[in-house]
């Protein structure tokens, strides 16, 4: 573990509203039923269910919705545009083989989901959609108790923007770095074991919040430096909500950094290797923190 400087976090911090309030305005086109986990995308051709095949199975974070459409944010980065309709199944488990029905107006940001779907072309359609019953209370809280649900965009940025506008109420635990190789943002086995380790260590601590910020070296164009580092940062984060069971209220919006702010000199190898990272930084408040 390594500490962050107060005024580095602060520019973590302000570039997590900045990436916040673009993800939640821009709406880019569907490529092959993959998308930036970051972007919205609206206008999507409901598929035909009359030649319709067995699709793949999706599993990941539901990280937007509207309509009879949602968005599945992979444990990889990646996200899959998966629509539903009236002849989805939703179910929830409730302990061992216990289940019960829902509908698809259960389907809320920030739920884990496993999805069985039916392809026509690109698109899919949801044949059956899964989830914990214990994942679906904590999506319900954070939709009352933070308004962010799909079609209210504008309090979830205001929101946010509130949440995170004072770092200096804060004092910074710790930070984890985790590392990956040139080009890459899937998580080694060390990593996964890392990140257990600091969200069993925050949640320990009573109002502790996580910032993740994804980084790479100065390999690349910076267009593809940016999308790689916030690739990262999403990997980071969907595993430790869904592996190390962090709370997804207890997460601040995850950002990526791109190559700005290096933690080595990125004209060695050695350099380069420590700034393709992500950063976990643990945050407290001061007034719980007694200081």
């Amino acid at each position: 573990m390594t500490t962050t400087t107060p005024r580095r976090v602060r520019l973590m911090l302000l570039a997590a509203a900045a990436a916040s309030v673009s993800a939640m305005a821009v709406a880019q086109p569907q490529q092959n039923g993959m998308q930036d986990p970051n972007i919205i995308v609206e206008g999507e051709v409901v598929p035909d269910t009359s030649a319709m095949t067995k699709g793949p199975e999706v599993k990941g974070i539901i990280t937007a919705r509207k309509g009879d459409k949602m968005k599945v944010t992979a444990d990889d980065g990646t996200s899959t545009i998966v629509f539903f309709n009236d002849a989805t199944t939703v179910k929830a488990s409730t302990g061992l083989f216990g289940s019960k029905k829902l509908t698809t107006e259960n389907l809320l940001n920030g739920l884990p989901v496993t999805v069985k779907t039916m392809q026509a072309g690109e698109a899919l359609l949801a044949s059956q959609i899964t989830f914990r019953n214990g994942d679906f209370k904590t999506a319900k809280m954070i939709r009352n108790g933070t308004a962010q649900g799909f079609a209210e965009q504008t309090a979830a940025t205001a929101a946010l923007k509130g949440r995170m506008g004072d770092i200096d109420k804060y004092n910074i635990k710790a930070t984890t770095n985790v590392y990956f190789d040139t080009g890459k943002y899937a998580l080694t086995p060390q990593a996964k074991a890392e990140l257990c380790q600091t969200a069993s260590m925050a949640n320990g601590t009573e109002n502790a919040l996580m910032l993740v910020v994804g980084y790479t070296d100065s390999v690349g164009d910076e267009e593809y430096n940016q999308t790689l580092s916030e690739k990262r940062a999403a990997s980071v984060i969907n595993f430790l909500q869904q592996q190390c069971r962090w709370a997804p209220y207890r997460m601040l919006t995850p950002t990526g950094m791109a190559e700005s702010d290096p933690a080595a000199d990125n004209s060695t190898e050695e350099g380069k290797a420590q700034n393709r990272r992500v950063a976990v930084n643990v945050l407290v408040s001061k007034a719980i923190d007694g200081l």
